[in-house]
């Protein structure tokens, strides 16, 4: 009896002193992380602000910015595990059990297929941002694009897409170099002077300042007569930006045209 808890307090005593070893390791392993995390917080901000002024495009700068963050953050750890001495020990795991490699790489599968899917959107652009794209019956404007999903703002709500998703599914972009097509049918009475009414619902898009005036095809045209009323349909080109609500400035060119067209002697049906 004697002898087993003199045994007993050998264990102990071994345990206490490997973990007096270890001690200043963890310590400097988590003075390295936070020193890795602080320096690759820096190196973003400045990456990204550099990009910005120099690329002319927000999104793949922001991208960029982020992966350089990332990679940063993955050498820290990898230099953690150096000091506290378990690279061999991670290296030995991954080499001597293959279920426990399959295990991590099913694990992280869907991280590194959104991780390469944002790579594929930074450099191919499908979309940038301020735009209104709508993929996954989710419709909103791109705020940003980060390492694993892309931000849209819908209805004053922030959603997060994967990455992956909008490579592998169908992705509508609504927007052409900065402008939204936007497009709506207004009714006036049959026999009315149509033509008139076309050439007012014109001069209406063209005092509108945020309407696109050049290359851009805005029209108002009569689509059709049902009954006793003339279908007008009109299509526009609108600016749009982080802070533009299309639905709003599409109420306002309603409310112009009927106006306009009411103040003329139209009845709009």
């Amino acid at each position: 009896m004697e002898k087993f808890l003199h045994d007993i307090a050998l264990h102990i005593e071994g345990y206490y002193k490997s973990l007096v070893d270890i001690t200043p390791k963890l310590l400097l392993a988590v003075v390295v992380v936070l020193i890795s995390w602080f320096i690759a917080l820096r190196v973003r901000a400045f990456a990204d602000s550099r990009l910005k002024s120099r690329m002319h495009d927000p999104l793949l700068a922001t991208f960029i910015a982020n992966l350089i963050k990332a990679a940063l953050i993955v050498v820290g750890f990898l230099f953690m595990f150096r000091v506290i001495g378990l690279t061999g020990v991670a290296q030995s795991v991954l080499a001597g059990a293959g279920i426990s490699a399959f295990i991590i790489g099913f694990a992280l599968k869907d991280i590194g297929e959104n991780f390469l899917a944002g790579i594929l959107l930074a450099f191919k652009r499908p979309f940038s941002v301020g735009d209104i794209i709508e993929s996954n019956a989710v419709k909103g404007k791109v705020v940003a694009l980060n390492l694993r999903d892309t931000q849209i703002k819908s209805d004053s709500k922030n959603i997060y897409i994967p990455n992956a998703l909008l490579i592998k599914n169908t992705l509508i972009n609504f927007n052409s170099g900065g402008f939204l097509l936007q497009d709506f049918t207004i009714g006036i009475e049959y026999g009315s002077d149509y033509r008139k009414a076309l050439s007012l619902i014109t001069e209406v898009l063209k005092a509108d300042s945020d309407v696109a005036d050049k290359g851009y095809s805005n029209s108002a045209v009569v689509s059709g007569i049902t009954g006793n009323t003339i279908q007008i349909i009109i299509r526009y080109w609108v600016k749009t930006d982080l802070t533009a609500t299309d639905g709003k400035h599409r109420s306002e060119i309603v409310m112009k045209v009927a106006e306009t067209l009411k103040e003329a002697g139209f009845t709009l049906k």
